[in-house]
């Protein structure tokens, strides 16, 4: 069964998406970025590409550390922030 995971978008991520939270599943970063990708279309084009950020996109898991990495476990009650590499910069 895989974790509901919180995420949260900011910057293109939302306005490509049109939400500003939602919940994807996975067990691994890659596979909440799949989810993501297969539900918002736009998001897709933007921002992810085959369970992968596009360069220019980082996530954010806890508001603790910076990741790209598709293999980066997640656990039930993790929040992922989808943003712009530069977002606030």
């Amino acid at each position: 069964m895989h974790n509901a995971i919180e995420v949260e978008l900011f910057g293109i991520p939302r306005s490509r998406a049109g939400v500003a939270k939602t919940t994807a599943q996975g067990e691994r970063l890659g596979e909440v970025l799949g989810d993501l990708e297969a539900r918002f279309p736009g998001l897709a084009e933007s921002c992810i590409e085959g369970g992968q950020l596009k360069p220019g996109y980082v996530c954010n898991v806890g508001g603790q550390r910076f990741v790209t990495d598709p293999q980066l476990p997640l656990a039930a009650g993790d929040v992922v922030l989808l943003l712009s590499a530069d977002a606030g910069g």
